[in-house]
């Protein structure tokens, strides 16, 4: 245990809570600037058994900030070569890679529900897990993981970062949910790829999700869950407040896929031509959002949209934003089965 001695000595760690981190099964989701701080301290800190999720390759232009990879990793799947890297630096550790994307359809299975059937992971039996990391930076994958783990009640440790700021948060378990904090999208999507991102935040960022991780884990008081915490490197600040007295919202917009859309929904594609050639799922129509949104109104003729309140209604656009700031226009005009399909950049 000369490996985790300075841990240990720590009277809020010890030989238990050592034992504790080795038993415990974490789901990191996003391989990225956030999940590789997130991953090496977890590894670091020896926790037994790491679920890797991300479906994306090593690219050049991520080195700046996602520094658990080298150029000798540029074009493999970032989750074989963070299983490589953790491994060598801490062999004890079982780690499993999956290069898969995370959706509504597929999300009970990494969480360990046994009552799936045949076909739980491609890869065997993972077990259930203990702790979700959420570090995609993704709004659908947010929402779409914190919808389940309240549902089960396990704790999710969820951050983001753009240019010099960002958040990071537990959710869920014995505290609200994401949506409880952030019932609303913002107006924009703007990304790190867009926006542009420093890589020593998102570093901060992923160090301050490991602790959070690590501390619920520990069960450690005062617990992580119902607090976020913010940095702002353009000011030089650091705030944190508590949010366990959030309610959830009562009329939640929840992301769906395209396999869990029922035959009768009207799904509508919010995307121009000239963004989307090719509409996200077949059979959908295309209206832009404020066309949609007129059509539907009390002033417009009944049959300008032929969408009917009573059916279920999917809306899709690239990241949700559109999709979700349409949606509620519409539960405003009476429609209240309405989904939001995230489809993400055109291939």
């Amino acid at each position: 245990m000369s490996r985790y001695a300075r841990q240990m000595a720590l009277p809020e760690v010890g030989t238990a809570g050592q034992a504790r981190l080795a038993r415990a099964h974490v789901l990191v989701v996003g391989v990225g600037g956030l999940g590789a701080p997130v991953l090496q301290y977890l590894a670091g800190a020896g926790v037994g058994q790491l679920t890797l999720l991300d479906p994306d390759r090593v690219e050049e232009s991520n080195l700046h900030r996602q520094v658990l990879f080298t150029m000798a990793d540029i074009g493999q799947p970032k989750v074989s070569a963070a299983q490589a890297h953790l491994m060598a630096r801490n062999p004890g550790l079982t780690v499993h890679p999956l290069a898969e994307v995370l959706s509504a359809a597929n999300v009970a299975r990494y969480l360990g529900d046994r009552d799936l059937g045949d076909g739980y992971l491609s890869n065997g039996d993972l077990g259930a897990v203990d702790l979700v990391v959420d570090a995609a930076d993704s709004f659908a994958t947010s929402y779409i993981l914190s919808d389940a783990c309240l549902a089960r009640g396990l704790p999710l440790i969820s951050a983001s970062v753009l240019a010099q700021r960002g958040y990071v948060g537990g959710f869920c378990g014995a505290a609200p949910s994401l949506r409880a904090l952030f019932p609303e999208l913002p107006e924009s999507a703007a990304s790190c790829a867009s926006a542009g991102v420093m890589g020593p935040v998102v570093g901060a960022i992923g160090a301050l999700q490991a602790q959070m991780a690590l501390k619920t884990l520990l069960g450690h008081s005062p617990a992580p869950l119902g607090r976020v915490m913010q940095i702002d490197m353009a000011d030089l600040t650091l705030s944190s407040f508590d949010f366990s007295s959030a309610c959830e919202p009562a009329d939640p917009l929840r992301f769906i896929s395209p396999e869990l859309i029922p035959a009768q929904a009207q799904v509508i594609d919010l995307r121009p031509v000239e963004e989307a050639p090719q509409p996200a799922v077949s059979g959908a129509r295309r209206c832009l959002p404020d066309d949609l949104i007129a059509a539907n109104s009390i002033a417009a003729p009944p049959a300008a949209a032929g969408l009917e309140p009573g059916l279920p209604t999917v809306l899709c656009c690239r990241s949700g934003v559109r999709a979700w700031r349409t949606g509620r226009a519409l539960q405003a005009q009476g429609f209240n089965q309405i989904e939001i399909l995230a489809v993400g950049d055109p291939v």
